[in-house]
């Protein structure tokens, strides 16, 4: 007989609130318990960033967390990022610039991409290729997606000296 958990977070801005398996990570928890399929499992070891999620405003593997460390904890998603708008931007340069291909990536790489200009809001080339580092990607060469992030970082930076 396993022993179950209940744990309570905030997913997506919607208070959910669930029996969970202790070891069971918050990527199959998001993935199975709550039917949110945009991060993805891949390498299930914490090096392909395809389950990338947010986790109290701080990206985390969702493979290596377990649902259990979410507990009281507010989880953003791709879902959540794309519905509030937060990565519209992003998405339209990846759809744009070619940096989607498969799409089996595209999730962690845009929360990662929201993550990197939420710090450095005009990276360079290098240090965008430096922070995607830890999000693989077997179809683009990344070329596509360092242009997609550095488009979006311009536009930004654009529209915010155009408001001032």
């Amino acid at each position: 007989m396993s022993h179950r958990i209940t744990i309570t977070a905030k997913v997506n801005g919607e208070t959910v609130t669930r029996d969970v398996e202790p070891r069971q990570s918050l990527v199959d928890f998001l993935r199975e318990e709550l039917e949110l399929t945009g991060s993805h499992v891949g390498c299930e070891h914490g090096v392909c960033g395809a389950c990338t999620v947010r986790m109290d405003g701080q990206i985390v593997r969702g493979c290596l967390t377990l649902a259990v460390q979410a507990n009281g904890a507010e989880v953003e998603t791709v879902e959540g990022l794309s519905e509030s708008g937060e990565i519209a931007d992003l998405q339209d340069a990846f759809l744009r610039l070619n940096a989607i291909q498969c799409g089996f990536c595209s999730p962690g790489m845009l929360i990662t991409a929201a993550e990197l200009l939420q710090r450095n809001p005009a990276p360079d080339r290098t240090q965008i290729r430096e922070f995607i580092a830890g999000n693989y990607c077997r179809c683009t060469g990344y070329q596509t997606i360092v242009d997609a992030i550095e488009a979006v970082a311009a536009e930004r930076q654009g529209s915010d000296q155009g408001g001032a």
